[in-house]
């Protein structure tokens, strides 16, 4: 299963990144996750949908110094289009 997620609220210059990085990676999940330049994140990911579902959670509270207002997911179908998990 993949999905495209969208991260907004204060998740920039805060650690959120290497937090995604690090939950995905534990999961097993590949993908990437890059800064936007509306100040938001954008994850897209693939793997198991029990892991996926996990890291949404997870980033639905985000590292300490961070502030999620809003999180939007877009499920998608597997496409083995990555080989691991990067941060862009």
């Amino acid at each position: 299963m993949g999905a495209k997620i969208q991260v907004s609220g204060v998740v920039q210059g805060v650690g959120f990144r290497f937090f995604v990085y690090r939950i995905a990676s534990r999961l097993g999940l590949t993908g990437y996750v890059k800064n936007l330049y509306d100040g938001g994140v954008l994850i897209e990911v693939e793997g198991d949908r029990a892991a996926v579902e996990e890291l949404i959670s997870q980033v639905k509270v985000g590292p300490r110094a961070a502030h999620v207002s809003d999180v939007k997911v877009e499920w998608k179908p597997f496409e083995g289009a990555f080989q691991d998990f990067d941060i862009w």
